[in-house]
């Protein structure tokens, strides 16, 4: 999952996250605007969360 949620980061910013913590805020974004549904970002949310990321939003 790792690899899949970095791939879609560097090509939409065009650069790597610098953090997990970068790819929490990417995906949270996806997620505020409708790009990708509750069940994904919930997916997407707890792993990252388990793999250290704190949301600014926490």
């Amino acid at each position: 999952m790792w690899n899949e949620l970095k791939h879609m980061y560097e090509i939409e910013r065009e650069q790597s996250p610098e953090s997990t913590n970068d790819l929490l805020d990417f995906y949270q974004g996806k997620y505020v605007t409708g790009e990708i549904g509750i069940h994904y970002y919930r997916t997407v949310y707890y792993y990252l969360h388990e793999e250290g990321a704190i949301s600014v939003h926490e």
